[in-house]
């Protein structure tokens, strides 16, 4: 049998097709916007299309749907609106339209949001949105590959998203707009809601450089700021040290106000996303779980974990799941 699963995030659109082994790839935000690469074409190249028995899909937000839905079911994408989530490339979109009339077997999943049946109500009423919806394929995962009820997840790469669980489902997350600074985007504080009000800046312009970037003074294209930022710290750049620094301290702020709230004794910590399990140039991993290990266990998974638990979802809803980390299945 053959599943795949697909993570639609911020730097690229990332497949896994699961049968015997686990086979990634990954298509550049820019490859895909410029119309010269198709996901399909791609995904031909490594296995037969027709034997594929469903596919799970992440796009956006997700903040659209509550349930993870058949794909003829979608209404516009599964988002209220692709406004104000970071930089937009329409590159995600082109594949979500090919896989949509490819007639393969595809459902997609919804993000975290105020509408979210499952989640704790008390992080509904406090936050409109929580996380995008690789973040349930990210924890689903996280949930297979450690056997953990009770933890969090933490995903930090471009942005930073941290995510409670408890019981198996997911209670609440913290968005990146909200609490932890990613490479690129972060929270908004006073000095940016100020640029806002005067007109400097929109809040998404500002969302979207307020990460280690910002630390750093760094203006590079969201692709490329991972690499310009590790370039600055190799060569012994302070500035590049300290926003490394300061997306570790409000991280572990992040994740100790989660452990903080949670009901259950916390079994582990999993850490995952291209700087949460990076090791090299800089020990990020180490650093924080150096930091964290008193909540419980700390673990990494690989930054390929969205589109390997959105194929561990898709076999699993195959298989007759009725739902998933308490995200019910339509």
């Amino acid at each position: 049998m053959v599943f795949v699963g697909m993570d639609h995030g911020t730097t690229g659109v990332s497949f896994t097709i699961l049968d015997d082994n686990r086979t990634h790839f990954k298509i550049g935000r820019d490859e895909l916007s410029s119309g010269h690469v198709s996901a399909l074409a791609e995904l031909s190249k490594r296995i037969d299309t027709e034997s594929i028995q469903l596919m799970a899909i992440t796009y956006a937000m997700g903040d659209g749907i509550t349930k993870i839905t058949p794909l003829e079911k979608v209404k516009d994408r599964g988002i209220l609106s692709i406004e104000g989530a970071g930089k937009v490339t329409g590159g995600g979109t082109s594949v979500y339209e090919e896989i949509e009339k490819s007639g393969i077997p595809t459902v997609l999943i919804p993000g975290l949001h105020q509408n979210t049946p499952s989640m704790d109500p008390l992080f509904r009423e406090a936050y409109s949105h929580h996380a995008s919806a690789e973040k349930v394929s990210i924890c689903y995962n996280a949930h297979l590959e450690t056997g953990y009820e009770n933890f969090i997840v933490s995903d930090i790469s471009s942005n930073t998203v941290s995510i409670l669980l408890e019981n198996g489902i997911i209670r609440g997350a913290i968005d990146a707009c909200l609490g932890a600074m990613g490479i690129v985007h972060g929270p908004l504080d006073l000095k940016m809601i100020r640029d806002v009000d005067e007109g400097l800046r929109t809040a998404n312009q500002c969302f979207s450089r307020a990460g280690a970037v910002k630390v750093a003074g760094i203006d590079e294209k969201v692709v490329k700021a991972k690499d310009v930022l590790l370039e600055k710290y190799l060569k012994g750049d302070p500035k590049a040290e300290l926003a490394l620094e300061s997306m570790l301290m409000t991280i572990t702020m992040e994740i100790y106000g989660l452990a903080g709230i949670a009901n259950n004794e916390i079994e582990g910590v999993v850490l995952t996303g291209s700087v949460g399990s990076m090791q090299e140039p800089f020990d990020f991993f180490g650093s924080l779980k150096d930091k964290v290990e008193n909540i419980g266990e700390v673990v990494m998974t690989p930054a390929t974990s969205g589109s390997v638990g959105s194929a561990q979802i898709a076999k699993a809803v195959f298989e007759g799941a009725e739902d998933i980390i308490g995200i019910k299945v339509l």
